[in-house]
């Protein structure tokens, strides 16, 4: 498949996961929430042609995905797992290619503890797993910031989206819950591996030569 289909594949996929959230129909959920994150990773084998950890994050995320549409707290403390994956590979990248200034750390931090403040009370047996998740996810958010500006928005809403399922964990109905969740995590994976794919895609173009060496460069030498 051409590579430039797969981001309208990804906005089909998106579409029927919504309509099915929305129409509250298990079927067009099973349908299109297990392919979000492999077109996604379709996409990012086609640029980058190789397996780094936000590939491993994606495929992490399919398992949460499927996971999480089954029922039970076994299966939810299952698609925590997986996604706890994904949220590590995520960090893993991103410090790597960049790191974030301590402001934004130190932001997602407290961001983290008071969420866990107000919630830890409602959560009862999902306090410490949501404790320890919640924070590797408020970590890549952060590491998230020294990629670009649209991988820093995606880690922004995929907190966004996580913390909505948190509420909703402990006992908070909030009207719509359930498609703002998918709405913004769509959204999240969209812009992280876009973004990834935008900033870590290789420099193109003549590149200057090593210090000290004397080769011919543009506009100038080694004669002089």
């Amino acid at each position: 498949m051409r590579r430039s289909w797969l981001l309208p594949l990804f906005g089909l996929v998106a579409a029927v996961e919504l309509v099915g959230v929305a129409l509250d129909s298990t079927a067009l959920q099973w349908l299109a929430k297990p392919l979000l994150a492999p077109v996604l990773l379709a996409y990012l084998w086609a640029h980058r042609r190789r397996v780094d950890a936000v590939a491993v994050g994606l495929v992490a995320a399919t398992a949460g995905d499927v996971a999480l549409l089954l029922p039970g707290d076994t299966a939810f403390l299952a698609g925590m797992g997986f996604f706890l994956v994904t949220q590590i590979a995520f960090i893993t990248a991103f410090v790597r290619y960049r790191r974030a200034r301590g402001v934004a750390w130190a932001g997602y931090l407290l961001a983290w503890a008071g969420a866990n403040a107000l919630l830890w009370g409602m959560l009862g047996p999902l306090r410490l797993p949501v404790l320890g998740y919640s924070l590797a996810l408020c970590l890549m958010a952060a590491a998230a910031t020294g990629v670009s500006a649209r991988v820093a928005a995606g880690g922004a809403l995929f907190l966004v989206s996580d913390l909505l399922i948190g509420v909703d964990a402990a006992g908070v109905d909030l009207p719509g819950r359930g498609l703002l969740v998918m709405t913004t995590y769509c959204a999240a994976l969209l812009l992280i591996t876009t973004g990834w794919v935008a900033a870590a895609r290789p420099a193109t173009g003549p590149q200057p030569p090593p210090a000290g060496t004397l080769l011919a460069w543009p506009g100038r030498t080694g004669a002089s």
